[in-house]
């Protein structure tokens, strides 16, 4: 018997050895390690549950972090220090963010943001829509050292730009605000000549390309998803009305 089935056994063996079995064999380790990179970089992911407020002083992130928690107006100063919550989403409660409110002050603003960056799923990026023309320039600076810090451009968070203060008369709109950013992170990118520091004052050996390389810059050119959305944290109606962060709010439900 054992001899019958030997011709039988040695044909298989051959059969294994040959192009085609070895082409799925290839194929089936080249589709576990694509599983595998998968399941690690959504690990990464799902450990990034903090969603940062940042901005420059007076933009309102107090304001819309006491906002998105509560619903209720109150009186806010000048943030020294980060402050943190959890925050569930309307639809699903059992979904929840951690966000971070981080000072704005110049001389604190990148220590705190060294500090929380590693943990980011998404950026909310404060703009006072009233004051915007006289600070753009303040404005994108401090968006282009957010833009161009390596472990944010690593980890590409969501970008939201929320436009606040859209109840005054005087606000300019989302879309104005985006022209004007694009251009000036533009003009910071060709006129950075020397090589910048990192948050902690470290060199880096050379600037991080904000963009792509020969074009004029605009977002849709960075490596993580932007958005612009018009809120008001005071809302139309001032201390005893609701705030305008519909769009925020939506945003934070496919962040989430």
């Amino acid at each position: 018997m054992a001899g019958g089935l030997e011709p039988h056994l040695e044909a298989l063996r051959r059969e294994l050895r040959g192009p085609a079995v070895l082409s799925v064999l290839i194929a089936l380790i080249a589709v576990a390690i694509t599983f595998l990179i998968w399941r690690f970089v959504q690990g990464r992911r799902s450990s990034r549950k903090a969603v940062l407020l940042l901005g420059l002083c007076d933009a309102g992130k107090t304001l819309l972090f006491a906002r998105l928690l509560s619903g209720r107006y109150r009186d806010t100063q000048t943030s020294i220090t980060d402050s943190s919550a959890v925050y569930r989403l309307s639809h699903d409660k059992s979904t929840n963010v951690t966000l971070i409110d981080l000072p704005g002050h110049e001389s604190l603003r990148l220590q705190f943001l060294e500090r929380f960056k590693a943990a980011a799923r998404a950026i909310v990026f404060v703009v006072d829509s009233v004051a915007f023309q006289r600070e753009v320039k303040d404005v994108a600076e401090f968006l282009y050292q957010v833009l161009v810090d390596s472990t944010v451009l690593r980890n590409a968070p969501a970008l939201l730009i929320a436009c606040n203060k859209q109840d005054v008369t005087m606000a300019k709109s989302a879309k104005l605000i985006q022209q004007q950013l694009e251009k000036e992170l533009n003009t910071l990118r060709v006129t950075r000549s020397a090589a910048p520091t990192s948050l902690d004052g470290s060199a880096t050996g050379g600037p991080a390309q904000l963009g792509k390389k020969g074009k004029d810059f605009d977002f849709s050119q960075l490596p993580m998803k932007v958005e612009f959305v018009e809120c008001s944290a005071r809302g139309s109606k001032g201390e005893e009305g609701e705030a305008d962060l519909e769009g925020l709010e939506k945003w934070l439900v496919k962040v989430a």
